[in-house]
C-alpha cells in the first residue's frame, strides 16, 4: 500500500533513461478483460517509438498479472534499469500515461494527501467503534466498549432537568458512568489513531455525544476533525467508509479552496503569495515556497538551467543565478513538483478551483 516511503523513494529514482508512468481508472463495469486492455492501448498510442519495451512490460502485466480488482492501477516501467512498480487503488484516479526522465509522481502525491490517513470514531454512550482508512481501504479496526447505561424510573424533582436527581431525566449515577465510557473512548482513540499514523479525524454519533466526546480528546487531537456525521443505527464498515470518503472530500475541498484564497490574496497584495508560473518558479528556486499548488492536469513546457538547476517558463541565454544555458523540458510543472516535494515545501494538486484557473493555474504560499 502506498505510503510516503513509496513516494520518496519514486521521487529519488533516477536511472538516466525515461520511465514510463501509467495511471488507468477501472471502471466497475469492465473489470479486468479486453474493455480493460483496450483503453490501455488507447493511452498509449500517443508515446514515442523510443518507449516500445516499457510498453511492452506494462500490456504484459495488464495480460497476464493483473486480476482486475479495485478502481485504478498506477504502474512505473523503467525496461533499461529493470524497474517495474505497481499499485493498485480502490479508489478512482485519471487515466493518464507520461513518458519523462523520472516517475510522474504528481496524481499519486496528490491521492495520499487527499485520501490518505483517516480515521472515524463511531461514538455512543457505552464506547466507541475505531478505523483507519488509508486510499479507500481500511486497515484497521477497534471496538471500545464501557459500562452499559442502564436508566432507571424516576418522577418528581430527580427527572426535571437542574433539579438535585439528576439533568434531563438522568441520575447523577448514570451521568457518571457516561462521562467515563466517553473518556475512555477518547483516550483509546487518540492512541488508535497515533498507532496507525492517522493525519484528519472523522466522529460520527448523535450531536450531544459528539460533542462531550470532542471535549475529551486531547487538544492535539481536536485539531484534526475535519468532519462529523450521523451514521444510521445498522450502518455496515463499508456504509461507514463510503460516507467517510464523502465527508473527507468535503473537508479537503474546503481546506484546498481556503489555501488557494491565501495564496492569491497574499500575492495580489504583494505579501507572502506567488501566482503564476514564472512568479511561482521563481519562488521555488529561492526556496521561499511553503505550499505549492497546481491545478490537476496543468502541463507545461520550460527550461531549466544547467547549472543551478532553475526551473523557467522563458527561455534564457545566460541563468541569472549563476550564468549557466537553459535546456528545453517537456514539462516544467512536474519538475517542479518533484522540486518542491524534495524541499520542505507541500504540494498541493487541485481540482475545480475558478480562483486557481485565473491565477495561471498554479500558485504559491510563501515563506516570505
Amino acid at each position: 500500500m502506498l505510503g510516503e516511503q513509496d513516494l520518496n523513494s519514486l521521487l529519488k529514482f533516477d536511472a538516466g533513461h525515461p520511465v514510463l508512468s501509467v495511471y488507468l481508472n477501472i471502471e466497475p463495469a469492465e473489470r479486468g478483460g479486453e474493455p480493460v486492455r483496450r483503453r490501455l492501448r488507447a493511452l498509449l498510442r500517443h508515446l514515442p517509438h523510443e518507449s516500445s519495451a516499457d510498453i511492452q512490460a506494462v500490456e504484459k502485466f495488464f495480460e497476464h498479472e493483473y486480476d482486475g480488482s479495485g478502481r485504478s492501477v498506477v504502474v512505473f516501467s523503467c525496461a533499461p534499469a529493470a524497474f517495474f512498480q505497481t499499485f493498485l487503488f480502490q479508489l478512482p484516479l485519471r487515466s493518464r500515461a507520461r513518458w519523462l526522465p523520472q516517475p510522474y509522481v504528481k496524481p499519486l502525491a496528490h491521492f495520499l494527501d487527499a485520501y490518505g490517513g483517516y480515521g472515524l470514531a463511531r461514538v455512543d454512550k457505552q464506547g466507541v467503534r475505531l478505523y483507519a482508512y488509508h486510499l479507500g481501504e481500511m486497515i484497521a479496526s477497534q471496538e471500545v466498549t464501557g459500562e452499559a447505561v442502564r436508566r432507571t424510573k424516576s418522577g418528581g424533582a430527580s427527572a426535571l432537568a437542574g433539579r438535585r436527581g439528576g439533568v434531563g431525566g438522568q441520575s447523577h449515577h448514570e451521568q457518571e458512568i457516561e462521562q467515563r465510557n466517553l473518556r475512555e473512548a477518547a483516550e483509546a482513540s487518540a492512541a488508535f489513531f497515533q498507532a496507525h499514523q492517522v493525519r484528519r479525524v472523522l466522529i460520527a454519533g448523535t450531536e450531544a455525544t459528539l460533542a462531550q466526546f470532542r471535549a475529551e480528546l486531547p487538544k492535539a487531537w481536536q485539531t484534526l476533525i475535519v468532519g462529523s456525521f450521523s451514521p444510521n443505527h445498522d450502518a455496515a464498515p463499508a456504509d461507514l467508509l463510503a460516507r467517510a470518503v464523502e465527508v473527507g472530500r468535503v473537508a479537503e475541498a474546503a481546506r484546498e479552496a481556503a489555501l488557494v484564497e491565501s495564496a492569491v490574496t497574499a500575492a495580489a497584495k504583494g505579501k507572502a503569495g506567488a501566482m503564476g508560473l514564472e512568479n511561482t518558479l521563481r519562488a521555488l528556486h529561492e526556496g521561499r515556497a511553503l505550499t505549492l499548488m497546481i491545478s490537476d492536469g496543468f502541463r507545461a513546457p520550460g527550461y531549466v538551467c544547467t547549472g543551478c538547476g532553475l526551473i523557467s517558463a522563458q527561455d534564457f541565454a545566460a541563468c541569472p543565478y549563476c550564468g549557466k544555458k537553459a535546456a528545453a523540458i517537456e514539462d516544467a510543472v512536474e519538475l517542479a513538483v518533484q522540486k518542491a516535494m524534495r524541499s520542505t515545501a507541500e504540494v498541493e494538486v487541485i481540482s475545480g478551483s475558478p480562483s486557481l484557473e485565473q491565477a495561471g493555474r498554479i500558485a504559491a504560499i510563501l515563506r516570505y
